[in-house]
């Protein structure tokens, strides 16, 4: 019982501390003035202040968004959690750094995703014998 509870917390928590990052990444190395101004001056600059520039170069550009997107479009085609997982966690990067309506459609597909797949079989599908094949009575 304790590994399934394991197997099946494991997504969520490992989101919750995804979560975290990105909020990090958001209050601590982008919106600060302090670091803006630091990273202005090409020569006194910091090295980390280029991965900085880039993380910013990647929300007003929506590259998030599109990633986050295309994460969710993995997670419908593909039933697989890690695909569900990474589609709520590119969702949940994409909402803390400015890219809200594809990173909350993401959010939602990957976490519906993930839930459905961890829930194991549809009420429907308990009773069938496979797929495609044709039952003689009803």
């Amino acid at each position: 019982m304790k590994t399934s509870f394991l197997r099946l917390s494991l997504p969520w928590l490992l989101l919750v501390l995804m979560a975290a990052l990105a909020a990090a990444i958001r209050y601590g190395l982008i919106e600060p003035a302090a670091v803006g101004h630091l990273c202005e001056s090409a020569i006194t600059a910091p090295a980390w202040c280029q991965w900085r520039q880039w993380l910013v170069l990647g929300f007003l550009s929506y590259g998030y968004g599109w990633a986050a997107l295309a994460f969710a479009a993995l997670a419908l085609a593909w039933r697989n959690p890690a695909a569900a997982w990474l589609a709520a966690a590119a969702g949940l990067l994409a909402l803390q750094l400015y890219c809200y309506e594809a990173g909350a459609l993401a959010l939602l597909v990957g976490c519906l995703r993930l839930m459905r797949l961890q829930a194991g079989p549809a009420p429907g599908d308990q009773h069938r014998q496979g797929e495609r094949q044709v039952q003689s009575q009803p």
